[in-house]
C-alpha cells in the first residue's frame, strides 16, 4: 500500500551569511587569526583544526578574493552583529515621499499663504512634492493663469526645492513635481 503522501526529497537548507568551517569549499585560505595577525595561506582542514583548538570557527570573511580569506571567530557572534548592523541601517534610512498639494488657478492669497506653508514643511522633511493645479469648466481655457500660479511657487521654493518635473498638462490637471535639494 503506498503512502499517503508524495515524499519529498530532503534537501539541505538554504546557506545564508558566511560559509564557514567544514562549509568552505576551496582548498586553500589565507587565515588570519583571532587577533588580527595574518597567518599565511594554509589548506581549509589544516585552519579549521587550528581554529578549533582555539576555540573559534573557521569563518570565510572575503570568499570572492584569490585565495579566499578565512578569519577565527565565533560564528554566532559574527552574525548577530551582522544583523544588528543591517537594523540599525535600516532604521537610520530616510524614505522619500511623494506628498501632494492641490491648488485652483483663482486661489486667494491667504489659501496660497497656507498651501505654501505645508510646500516648505514637505521639503523641509526631505520629501517630494507634486504641486497639482485643478481646473474646472471654463478655467480650461485659461491654462495661464494655472502657469502663473505653479511659476509663483516655484520662485518661492527656488533655494529649498528643485523641479524635477516642470508643469504639464494631463488632461485637467497641471503637475509639477519639486524635489528637495
Amino acid at each position: 500500500m503506498p503512502p499517503p503522501y508524495p515524499r519529498r526529497a530532503q534537501t539541505p537548507p538554504q546557506f545564508t551569511g558566511p560559509r564557514y568551517n567544514e562549509f568552505i569549499q576551496s582548498q586553500k585560505v589565507r587565515v588570519i587569526d583571532e587577533n588580527g595577525e595574518n597567518l599565511g595561506v594554509m589548506f581549509t582542514r589544516e585552519a579549521f583544526e587550528q581554529a578549533q583548538e582555539v576555540g573559534l570557527d573557521l569563518v570565510e570573511i572575503s570568499p570572492n578574493s584569490d585565495p579566499p580569506v578565512a578569519k577565527f571567530l565565533d560564528i554566532g557572534r559574527y552574525k548577530y552583529e551582522a544583523q544588528k548592523k543591517a537594523n540599525e541601517q535600516r532604521k537610520r534610512q530616510k524614505t522619500q515621499e511623494i506628498k501632494e498639494i492641490k491648488m485652483r488657478p483663482n486661489i486667494d492669497d491667504h489659501d496660497y499663504d497656507t498651501k505654501m506653508k505645508k510646500v516648505f514643511e514637505f521639503l523641509e522633511d526631505g520629501d517630494k512634492v507634486k504641486v497639482t493645479m485643478r481646473f474646472r469648466g471654463r478655467e480650461m481655457a485659461h491654462g495661464e493663469l494655472g502657469m502663473n500660479v505653479l511659476r509663483r511657487v516655484q520662485e518661492q521654493t527656488a533655494e529649498l526645492a528643485k523641479v524635477e518635473a516642470h508643469p504639464r498638462m494631463e488632461g485637467r490637471q497641471m503637475l509639477m513635481v519639486l524635489a528637495p535639494k
